[in-house]
């Protein structure tokens, strides 16, 4: 009698629980459905068929759980949100918001070879360093459904060396490098090292305004007036966040970064870490900082080219000083900075 009623109960708290189960599971279904609206109104989403909708709306959902599931963690030092890259997998965002292409010789640790450091002697960094600050960097851009992040984080580089050598902060144009620099491939991704080339070669790059960007590869206007110039690049040493530190003390620098993976993707504000960040190089970014959060958290400051929607109104503070000599995500690994 003792085992009959014994598997009563249980039958019953096994439905009770399943129950539970059932009705959370709704919940968070009427929730997500509710969400993907409000998500679709607010990035002006359309969808070209219902089918399509409802494929969307299930990498959507499953993104919103991650987020959810993520900010429920207090002992995380950042916080996600759902945003424009939402109802895309992985996969799909990789292919069309990076674009880094690691130039030749460096794709090991082992090729890759350093050239001259002029910021070697570098005494003193300081506790914090904001190129913002110092007027030497533009508003957020967005490159859009073009891998061209390594042309965004070459202007920004070059952006931020002509206002320190020269006292003017201008616009520089990316649709001149994603058309006319031929080493790289537009859209279909490039690097900051062709690039700087491409500049030096070409004796300068225009502005902006004369030359405006325009989410695909063009024809290659060579008309336009030249705005600012570089006359080299340099190398910062490979896997040494101290260097790095000298360098960004001097001028904003261009970085690779592993920016694939699901917190990456929709990081919202905090101080970026992910163990599960990897090391390869997928996108590009530009480092126009560093500090020390209030909890004694170091950080890097990266500019980033996905609109100011995403991050810290475009912004990551990705942190600085961890274990792995590469940096977090990889962003020690390569590095490059233009001189005027």
């Amino acid at each position: 009698m003792a085992s009959v009623n014994f598997l009563i109960l249980a039958i019953i708290l096994c439905s009770r629980t399943s129950g539970a189960t059932s009705r959370d599971g709704g919940l968070f279904e009427a929730s997500a459905v509710e969400k993907h609206e409000q998500w679709m109104s607010r990035f002006h989403c359309v969808y070209s068929n219902d089918a399509e909708k409802a494929r969307r709306f299930e990498i959507f959902k499953k993104n919103l759980k991650f987020v959810e599931s993520f900010n429920m963690n207090t002992n995380k030092t950042y916080k996600l949100d759902v945003n424009k890259f939402s109802d895309l997998t992985d996969e799909e965002f990789q292919a069309r918001y990076m674009g880094l292409l690691v130039p030749e010789g460096t794709s090991s640790l082992d090729s890759y070879k350093t050239v001259s450091f002029r910021h070697e002697n570098v005494s003193e960094t300081g506790e914090s360093m904001d190129w913002r600050q110092e007027g030497a960097v533009t508003s957020v851009k967005n490159q859009g459904h073009c891998g061209c992040c390594w042309a965004f984080s070459t202007v920004a580089a070059v952006e931020g060396i002509t206002k320190i050598s020269k006292g003017e902060l201008v616009s520089l144009s990316v649709q001149q490098l994603v058309d006319c620099n031929t080493e790289s491939y537009g859209c279909g991704g490039g690097n900051t090292v062709n690039a700087f080339n491409y500049i030096i070669k070409n004796q300068g790059i225009t502005t902006e305004d004369s030359y405006p960007y325009q989410t695909s590869q063009q024809t290659c206007d060579s008309t336009h007036s030249i705005a600012a110039t570089i006359s080299a690049y340099e190398t910062v040493p490979q896997n040494d966040e101290e260097a790095l530190l000298k360098a960004v003390s001097q001028q904003p620098v261009s970085v690779a970064i592993d920016g694939s993976g699901d917190a990456f993707r929709q990081y919202f504000g905090g101080i970026f870490e992910d163990e599960n960040c990897g090391t390869d190089g997928t996108h590009t970014v530009t480092v126009v900082g560093y500090g020390t959060s209030k909890e004694g958290i170091k950080y890097w400051l990266l500019k980033n080219s996905w609109g100011k929607s995403w991050g810290e109104n475009g912004y990551m503070r990705i942190k600085r000083g961890v274990d792995a000599p590469e940096g977090m995500c990889g962003l020690a690994q390569f590095a490059y900075y233009p001189l005027a």
